[in-house]
């Protein structure tokens, strides 16, 4: 899943893996749970779901991180689905939650983890992930100039050197 399927290059050389970042916040229990103390896992969050992740603590009463992710758009679904799965009430989508931030924490995710994540609808009428995350999250954007994509500095660039 590295590379496009059509060009084989690797997916941070195609532009259009930057038009449209994931942004949304996160609890800072939620944050702490996925990406680990100190954000240990994100590194390895990065590499397996070949995106880049941005997290910006904010100094907010709630204790929200904001939470910016860039990459191929079935990544960023697959990894939206398992941030409402580990905040989910509900134990079985919990549940479902872990077992997916455990795969990402220890091996690359396949294109069948991705396909099979996309055809099972996220939203079940739980909403303590609306409560758990909050700000909409878009996932299609217009597209910005060339210049903007620059602007991305404070990405974790470590992915990109595998």
């Amino acid at each position: 899943m590295g590379t496009s399927a059509l060009s084989k290059k690797p997916w941070w050389t195609l532009p259009e893996n930057f038009h449209a970042p994931m942004v949304f916040h996160m609890e800072e229990d939620q944050e702490e749970l996925i990406f680990g103390h100190g954000d240990t896992y994100l590194r390895c969050i990065e590499v397996h779901s070949h995106t880049l992740i941005q997290l910006e603590s904010w100094f907010t009463a709630t204790g929200q991180t904001r939470v910016t992710v860039v990459g191929p758009h079935r990544a960023r679904q697959w990894l939206l689905h398992m941030f409402y799965c580990v905040g989910s009430q509900d134990s079985c989508r919990h549940d479902q939650g872990l077992e997916m931030l455990e795969r990402v924490r220890s091996q690359p995710l396949t294109n069948h983890d991705l396909v099979a994540s996309i055809s099972v609808p996220p939203y079940t009428g739980d909403l303590s992930f609306a409560s758990r995350i909050s700000r909409n999250i878009c996932l299609s954007v217009p597209q910005p100039s060339p210049y903007q994509v620059i602007g991305c500095s404070g990405f974790h660039l470590s992915s990109l050197y595998l």
